[in-house]
């Protein structure tokens, strides 16, 4: 299993960014996606969860809600994030993850990207 992020970068407050996770080495149209962020020096923050399938149910965490949008491409192989109105205190590493199971089933997740940096500034 192996997932990629990319499309973080410093960006001035208020601006938008859209993150990609492509993914390989499993069958992703099976599996619940997540997107997890951590700050510097702070710990792990779920931010939103997308389910296996057609992907037609997300949740968020109440601090992005209205702000990210989490969708999938199963043809690509592909999840992102969808970020608007950034804010300095989404300056994080965001992470996605992979659960085991194909509907949303709490934080459960067994693989891991390294993760893409995005920087807010303002």
């Amino acid at each position: 299993v192996q997932l990629v992020e990319s499309g973080g970068g410093l960006v001035q407050a208020g601006g938008s960014l859209r993150l990609s996770c492509a993914a390989s080495g499993f069958l992703f149209s099976s599996y619940t996606l997540n997107w997890v962020r951590q700050a510097p020096g702070k710990g792990l923050e779920w931010v939103s969860s997308i389910n296996g399938y057609d992907g037609g149910s997300a949740t968020y965490a109440d601090s992005v809600k209205g702000r990210f949008t989490i969708s999938r491409d199963n043809a690509k192989n592909t999840l992102y994030l969808q970020i608007y109105s950034l804010k300095p205190e989404d300056t994080a590493v965001y992470y996605c993850a992979k659960s085991p199971y194909t509907a949303i089933n709490g934080y459960a997740m067994d693989y891991w990207g390294k993760g893409t940096l995005v920087t807010v500034s303002g």
